[in-house]
């Protein structure tokens, strides 16, 4: 979801003296971080592409486990980590990211109604209104409908 940061898992307990690691990103594989274990560097290219990964990205020290903050749906994709090493090891990993926005609600209620005194007389009700409701925490959204005129109110 939108805002949320995600973690993509290294599955590595602590990085070994002559790894090297690179994550990539997208269809076209650009390199987005990496980490030099035998030079002791760390470097993160958030200014690419387009710089959507700009003050994003943070890896971990020990795992070479890279977290992306606030997220968004641009940041949508397949992101690629590769470990060179004793072995070479590859994984994919693909992410997709939901926005977050009120979910327009469009509600409608029909009464009809009779009156006692002419047998001819009716008379019909028809309301609609659109509602914005906003997503909470935990998945629950909230709506409350308030009558007036009856003073009923439905959750």
């Amino acid at each position: 979801m939108e805002g949320d940061s995600v973690t993509l898992n290294s599955d590595l307990t602590e990085m070994m003296d002559d790894d090297l690691i690179y994550w990539r990103f997208g269809d076209e594989n650009t390199v987005i971080a990496e980490i030099n274990v035998l030079d002791d560097r760390i470097t993160v290219y958030d200014d690419v592409p387009e710089g959507r990964f700009r003050d994003r990205l943070k890896l971990d020290h020990q795992t070479g486990s890279l977290t992306i903050t606030n997220i968004t749906t641009e940041h949508t994709g397949d992101y690629q980590l590769e470990i060179i090493g004793q072995t070479l090891t590859s994984k994919t990993f693909s992410v997709s990211v939901y926005a977050r926005l009120p979910v327009p609600v469009i509600i409608s209620n029909s009464s009809h109604c009779s009156s006692s005194s002419s047998s001819s007389s009716s008379c019909s009700l028809v309301c609609s209104s659109v509602l914005n409701v906003e997503y909470q925490d935990k998945n629950t959204y909230s709506c409350v409908l308030n009558n007036p005129i009856s003073n009923q109110t439905t959750h």
